[in-house]
């Protein structure tokens, strides 16, 4: 694909054009990054990083529309003249507690912002709309969820995004998941009094804990749970009347998960009913969805990377990576979220290597290849109309089979 390339069914896209455009902006690119990098801010308080990368965007001759779904760190620019295909590229940049881009949103946002900027000057008039999104809060809170819920990727024909991580993998193996609160309401009694009188909800959440545990040797692959006590009692001496536990749930599909969820309120009617006290669940938070990569838009990205001497591979068999909240965007669009590493594979993310190497030579060497790839898939879809049309067919036919 060297050159301005084939196109099928439209117009060959300028990937050569795209090449140079990434190039004249890579040191801008990597100042963003290192920016990003050096500010850090976590869930819905990244508003110095949205205040540059709108900034960046508007320069490049987007039109910005900030606080996006009433989320004030979120935000879209656009380009082009619309009555055509678009293309999402996502911008993610939440930094971690205590442990800042230890999972590379800075590269992430990026490398977006060059893609999109590279083939909005790549192609001029852009036949469609280069969207760029701006999602908040990927780390906790699920900015995506909101964003999905509020229309943004209403006519949008892909939503394109890589991740860093420690594997080159074409596509994401993230699970779905949700936390769930559990409460055992009891009653209270003291040893000096008729401790007989007492229901101990502690006993109770210590005894759904146990069963959990149960639970956990015949789960599936890629489904898990794991707890935390976040309320156990006043005193030693008395017999606590409320405990509650925080439990995460994850599941390799939407369904696997919301079978895990049944699962855990049956262990916590179980314990309930062998303690005398009364159980309460509900979740807390956004559920995220299992990511639904696909498989004509990935097929691509490869392609294009493979240019810069990165290879992608399957992911390995019965490996998960976490959960993100691209999979919501992923049930209604059709999506990539490659790895791309900038670590070694004894590596791990969320770690302080992991955030050292997202400000590194690696990290920058991968921004630039993931820019232009990305550009140059978006000016697939956006030139080749067979492209559209094949991704959203695969969407579909997952979607009937309940993939």
């Amino acid at each position: 694909m060297t050159g301005e390339g084939p196109g099928s069914g439209g117009v060959a896209p300028p990937y050569a054009r795209i090449r140079k455009e990434v190039a004249a902006r890579a040191d801008g690119l990597w100042r963003v990054a290192l920016a990003l990098h050096a500010d850090p801010e976590t869930a819905y308080q990244e508003h110095r990083a949205a205040a540059l990368l709108t900034g960046e965007l508007e320069r490049e001759g987007f039109r910005v529309e900030r606080g996006t779904a009433g989320l004030p760190t979120a935000f879209t620019g656009r380009a082009g003249r619309g009555g055509g295909p678009c293309v999402a590229l996502l911008l993610e940049y939440d930094a971690l507690p205590g442990l800042g881009h230890a999972c590379g949103h800075n590269l992430i946002a990026a490398a977006g912002l060059g893609a999109a900027s590279a083939v909005r000057a790549a192609l001029g008039e852009v036949p469609g709309t280069v969207l760029v999104v701006g999602t908040p809060a990927e780390e906790r809170g699920g900015g995506k969820v909101a964003l999905v819920e509020a229309g943004v990727f209403d006519g949008v024909d892909a939503a394109l995004m890589f991740h860093p991580g420690v594997y080159d993998w074409a596509r994401a193996p993230l699970t779905a998941s949700a936390q769930l609160r559990v409460a055992f309401h009891g009653r209270a009694a003291h040893p000096t009094g008729n401790p007989v009188d007492g229901r101990d909800a502690l006993a109770a959440l210590i005894q759904c804990f146990g069963a959990l545990a149960v639970l956990g040797r015949r789960l599936p692959s890629g489904s898990h749970v794991q707890g935390i006590v976040t309320a156990g009692g006043t005193a030693t001496n008395i017999v606590p009347e409320y405990a509650e536990g925080l439990f995460g749930l994850r599941g390799g599909t939407t369904a696997a998960l919301e079978e895990l969820v049944a699962e855990v309120r049956s262990c916590a009617a179980g314990a309930a009913l062998a303690t005398g006290t009364r159980a309460e669940t509900e979740r807390i938070g956004a559920r995220y969805e299992h990511v639904r990569s696909n498989g004509v838009l990935a097929g691509l990205f490869t392609g294009h990377l493979a240019e810069a001497g990165i290879e992608l591979t399957d992911p390995v068999p019965g490996v998960y990576l976490g959960s993100s909240d691209i999979g919501n965007v992923s049930t209604v669009v059709p999506v990539i979220h490659p790895f791309v590493a900038i670590m070694d594979s004894d590596g791990s993310d969320h770690t302080p290597p992991f955030a050292a190497a997202a400000a590194g030579p690696r990290g920058r060497a991968v921004v630039l290849a993931a820019a232009e790839a990305l550009a140059r898939t978006a000016a697939d879809v956006l030139l080749r109309p067979d492209v559209a049309a094949e991704a959203w067919a695969e969407l579909r036919r997952e979607a009937a089979a309940g993939r």
